[in-house]
């Protein structure tokens, strides 16, 4: 079926009637599921199948049946659902989002029409496995020395496999829009060029950062000076990401208005 305006009707889903969860009713359905109870889990997945709906929109031009692809991204909802930390201080829908996005990639890139080897894929899983795995033990991103020493594959190696299964992406295409802030491909990628950069010394850029807000000061100190991604500048200050970036997008508003 294709994605068009008309449609309200997907996998037998009448998606004009589909729930909205508050945050509080998550957390408490989290918490049922947590001691058990298995229709809680299923209020969770039908209570969040407009967040699948409004993400397998961006794949509209891939050419794949829709369908298809919302049973994909429902996939990717149950394991965010069966994997997410309600301890975090951060939204499930920021959470989900990306496990939902890497479940279509995984999908589209298994189908594609440009065939990869099955060893390159291969290599590429197992890199991307070993990623998740070090990242959960050590509680951070792991450098590609050690994914190659941990899966004992040359580090080029592994990025010619990558490269080869990945789809190219617009940093500014969007990713989902959560209470009127839109995510972007470009907020959830770590800014490691900054963090070797000197021009923070700058007097004038000096100046106009202490005019910041305590909050708007921490979030731009985070993001360009440490090379922190938005997901984890979330994490650190118990908010959201969406909060984050709208944050982070007016401080840069009010510098560049200082520094014009």
């Amino acid at each position: 079926m294709a994605l068009v305006n008309s449609k309200v009707e997907i996998c037998g889903v009448n998606t004009s009637k589909l729930p909205l969860l508050t945050n509080e009713e998550k957390e408490e359905l989290f918490c049922r599921m947590s001691q058990g109870d298995n229709n809680a889990k299923e209020q969770l997945i039908y209570g969040n199948l407009r967040l699948v709906l409004s993400i397998i929109r961006r794949f509209s031009n891939s050419n794949e049946n829709a369908d298809d692809l919302f049973q994909i991204g429902c996939i990717g909802l149950i394991k965010a659902i069966n994997n997410f930390d309600t301890t975090l201080q951060v939204k499930f829908s920021t959470y989900a989002v990306p496990m939902i996005i890497g479940e279509i990639r995984r999908y589209l890139r298994d189908n594609n029409s440009i065939r990869v080897s099955r060893s390159l894929r291969d290599m590429a899983y197992k890199a991307i496995y070993a990623k998740d795995q070090l990242t959960r033990k050590n509680a951070k991103e792991p450098t590609l020395n050690e994914i190659a020493g941990e899966i004992g594959i040359p580090k080029e190696d592994i990025v010619y496999a990558l490269d080869a299964i990945q789809s190219p992406v617009s940093l500014f295409e969007p990713v989902y829009n959560e209470a009127g802030d839109t995510l972007y491909v470009m907020d959830q990628i770590s800014d490691k060029k900054n963090r070797e950069e000197v021009w923070v010394e700058h007097i004038a850029l000096n100046e106009a950062m202490k005019r910041l807000g305590e909050r708007e000061y921490e979030i731009l100190d985070l993001r360009f000076f440490h090379g922190k991604t938005q997901m984890e500048v979330a994490q650190t200050i118990g908010i959201s990401q969406a909060q984050v970036s709208r944050l982070e997008k007016n401080a840069l508003k009010f510098l560049k208005k200082c520094l014009s």
